[in-house]
């Protein structure tokens, strides 16, 4: 019995230093402070759109819990149409949905790398110039994260796995046919001699550069409620059902 409680307590810390990273925890007052700011007469639309609060949810919350009975709304993404750099699926369309797309192929491909070296690698291909970079991206500390709580060094682990579902998301709006805020509620499932699973949500600025969305220039948005998809409370923060069309 005492054994089974320090696993899953190792468990459980394993996944929220996860989810503690990809959503840029803050301070209590830091957070307070940031959701009570008026935008400032000179911010611009993408800066005032990224940093408007969102919803908040208690970290309890992102773990497993009951499925809502009730339904919740659908986003239809598109599906990709190529490969890109880093081995990033690719080809979605110049509209916000495709950007969300976008965003979801992303955050997969570079966490299910597993690996210091893999995330870097996408960050450093997706990203617009002024955008995160591979020593500020939520996502380098998410794996950084991952790694130390299991004991693994930046190169990872034959014996660490991580499987990434894209399950809710929302467009938090857009400027002009460019630019989105985007968010993506993911189910991970995470090995490490036993088997977590935990809700983490993920925003981006979306710029569309070239032929492509990227991850935009400016500083992460506000962080969106990591909940377990398909539960009340993350119908109630306004989390859609994704479905690939």
């Amino acid at each position: 019995m005492i054994s089974s409680v320090v696993a899953l307590a190792v468990l459980a810390g394993l996944v929220l230093a996860v989810i503690g990273a990809l959503t840029q925890d803050e301070s209590d007052a830091r957070q307070a402070a940031r959701q009570a700011a008026a935008p400032a007469a000179d911010m611009s639309q993408q800066d005032a759109l990224a940093t408007a609060p969102m919803p908040t949810a208690d970290p309890d919350d992102a773990l497993p819990g009951p499925v809502s009975r009730q339904a919740a709304g659908v986003l239809e993404l598109p599906r990709a149409t190529g490969m890109g750099p880093a081995d990033v699926p690719t080809g979605y369309p110049r509209t916000p949905e495709g950007s969300l797309a976008q965003l979801a192929a992303i955050d997969v491909t570079a966490m299910q790398s597993g690996s210091m070296d893999g995330v870097r690698r996408v960050i450093t291909e997706w990203a617009a110039q002024g955008g995160p970079t591979p020593e500020t991206w939520s996502g380098v500390d998410g794996m950084a994260s991952l790694l130390s709580a299991a004991g693994l060094s930046g190169a990872g682990s034959p014996q660490l796995a991580i499987v990434v579902r894209p399950v809710m998301g929302l467009i938090k709006g857009t400027v002009g046919e460019d630019f989105a805020v985007v968010c993506v509620n993911f189910e991970f499932t995470v090995t490490v001699e036993q088997t977590s699973r935990i809700a983490i949500a993920d925003c981006q600025r979306m710029a569309w550069v070239g032929d492509r969305w990227v991850i935009g220039p400016g500083d992460e948005p506000a962080p969106a409620p990591s909940v377990w998809p398909g539960t009340e409370a993350a119908i109630a923060a306004g989390w859609r059902d994704l479905r690939h069309v």
